[in-house]
């Protein structure tokens, strides 16, 4: 499952810039590059976005002791605006935000989802998806899809926390779980559902001077999204640019609002 875009313009024809798939409302596709939408002037003073997160807190004991004894805080985004169906109940979901362990570095493993999907065809994701009847809690959902969506084993993961829920444009009530990955793995990609894989230093993700705020208008109504361009390296066909935005992003600049919650500024 895909941590969706925040306010984003979708398929087609109608008034809120979203088209409907049947009567699914979570069966929606981008008309629109997001890549497209202005910058919000207002985000580019630095004391708006923010200062990077120390080195030394984002080692993997570091992170450890935040979320063992987290600080007074709250997130600085709980919701996308809702683009279907406002009025039905969400759908509760979980996602995983793994951490993959480079000795004292951290890397975030991030999805691609493929291209044929009816949600979020091609964007940039957390694993996770749905909660199903026999798990037991967001963490074992987080795990159980996580599993099935890159092959990443539960017990490999060192659950150490979990963010507030996020409720995503297109009804999904998401429950992100902070997990450690520090035993080798090669992923094993559902290829349904997962086109490709690729890491981001946590570091660079927790570094405002990375982070985009855009506004696309809608009729009368501007929406804001967070975005976090990042290019792998490489050369030719093997550096590729990734745009992560909406829901992944804002879930990641919610990580960071936490980390940074109660230190100098």
């Amino acid at each position: 499952m895909s941590a969706t875009e925040n306010g984003a313009t979708e398929n087609g024809a109608t008034e809120n810039g979203a088209t409907e798939n049947g009567d699914d409302p979570l069966g929606v596709r981008l008309a629109f590059d997001p890549e497209s939408v202005p910058h919000d002037p207002a985000f580019a003073a630095t004391e708006e976005r923010g200062a990077a997160i120390a080195v030394d807190e984002l080692r993997p004991f570091a992170l450890r002791q935040r979320f063992a004894s987290p600080p007074s805080w709250q997130p600085e985004l709980r919701a996308d605006v809702r683009l279907l169906y406002p009025e039905r109940p969400p759908r509760i979901a979980s996602v995983l935000i793994p951490l993959i362990v480079r000795g004292d570095a951290v890397c975030v493993l991030l999805t691609e989802r493929t291209a044929h999907l009816h949600d979020h065809a091609g964007q940039i994701s957390f694993p996770g998806g749905r909660v199903e009847e026999a798990d037991a809690d967001a963490i074992a959902t987080a795990l159980r899809e996580s599993h099935e969506e890159i092959g990443l084993p539960p017990a490999s993961v060192d659950v150490i926390g979990t963010l507030p829920e996020y409720l995503t444009a297109t009804g999904y009530r998401v429950t992100p779980v902070i997990g450690l990955i520090e035993q080798p793995f090669a992923p094993v990609l559902d290829a349904f559902e997962v086109s490709d894989v690729f890491e981001v230093p946590l570091a660079f993700l927790m570094d405002p001077v990375n982070h985009e705020r855009r506004v696309s208008q809608l009729g009368d109504t501007a929406r804001t999204f967070y975005a976090m361009p990042y290019a792998t390296s490489g050369q030719g066909d093997s550096a590729r640019r990734h745009f992560i935005w909406g829901a992944t992003a804002a879930m990641l600049r919610n990580l960071y609002q936490f980390l940074r919650a109660d230190r100098a500024h």
